[in-house]
């Protein structure tokens, strides 16, 4: 063997070695989960549940770190920040990793260069949610007094080019009305809005929504779901009153994993197993199910690929309705 190639042979199996030696001590320490929203909206509360179980598995704590709002910017952000050792974990969704690239300017992170799949997790079945002492009682209704109250209703978000703000221009395009547009931080503070009659309706997650629409201060006026749900079913679906287009520009709210680049393969099979277990967990599962959630668990080469195509998907988006550029 000539002595180059021995020496690049000789490399390649110092690191394989050493990165399944590390791999094998994984985790010796607790692990860092950055959540990109706040304390006490769905995502966060499924988490702490999971994180539960996943210390369990893996003898090791979770250690939950919140960095909501500036449209899911700064948990991004942290994540980039981290070391790349495996021991930084962070939830990302649809806004910061498909249509952020297309509207931030100056995005302090590349969803392609910045981070490394780990699965995808669940889609959340969504939904349009209004006062309870709105007059309308359904979508026609709210499309009626859209157009004669133009102007008048604002229309909770989470920020200029988020899920929410995409569904009011589309409703404002179609509708020939003007529902304005008031960002907020997390749904959590969006819902207290509407309750408190601040703004008039906004898209949440029904997961999110649930103490409010049980409690009788939200009403739900349409589900972004394919059928009825057997849990509500008196309240219609998107296609059935007319948001049908909408869904196939919007897509669903999705929610996954990534890691810091650079985090050993190794790490990342490890994660994606672990997370793996978690969703089959009996009582984790009922959780998920329970909140409207469905479980899309699948390899971090799967979710690298759903990561491009939803990027391409948000692109569209972005041009169709000409979001502006922060």
């Amino acid at each position: 063997m000539r002595p180059r190639l021995l020496i690049f042979v000789l490399l390649g199996t110092t690191w394989l070695a050493a990165n399944s030696a590390y791999a094998q001590t994984y985790p010796s320490k607790p692990i860092r989960f950055v959540l990109n929203v706040s304390v006490g909206v769905l995502s966060d509360i499924v988490m702490r549940v999971g994180v539960v179980e996943l210390a369990r598995q893996m003898g090791q704590p979770w250690v939950i770190e919140n960095r909501q709002g500036g449209n899911f910017v700064p948990g991004a952000t942290a994540c980039k920040n981290s070391a790349p050792d495996g021991y930084t974990v962070c939830l990302v969704n649809e806004q910061a990793m498909s249509l952020n690239p297309h509207i931030i300017s100056t995005l302090p992170y590349d969803p392609d260069k910045d981070f490394k799949p780990i699965t995808n997790l669940y889609v959340q079945v969504s939904g349009v949610a209004a006062a309870s002492q709105l007059a309308a009682n359904s979508i026609g209704e709210l499309r009626q007094m859209g157009a004669a109250k133009s102007g008048a209703m604002n229309f909770a978000t989470l920020g200029p080019g988020t899920t929410q703000d995409i569904l009011r221009q589309w409703m404002n395009r179609n509708w020939k009305t003007e529902f304005v547009g008031v960002p907020y931080k997390g749904m959590n503070v969006i819902l207290n809005a509407i309750v408190a009659g601040e703004s008039s309706l906004t898209q949440t997650s029904l997961g999110s929504a649930g103490p409010y629409l049980s409690g009788g201060k939200v009403k739900l006026l349409a589900v972004n779901s394919a059928k009825r749900l057997p849990k509500l079913p008196k309240v219609p679906t998107f296609s059935e009153v007319g948001l049908g287009e909408f869904i196939d520009v919007q897509g669903r709210f999705w929610w996954g994993l990534v890691a810091p680049a650079g985090v050993p393969d190794s790490i990342i099979q490890r994660l994606n197993v672990e997370f793996h277990r978690l969703f089959r967990e009996p009582k984790f599962a009922e959780l998920v199910d329970s909140q409207f959630l469905d479980s899309v668990v699948g390899t971090p080469e799967q979710f690298a690929a759903f990561l491009k195509t939803d990027r391409e998907r948000a692109r569209q988006v972005v041009k169709i309705f000409n979001v502006p550029r922060q």
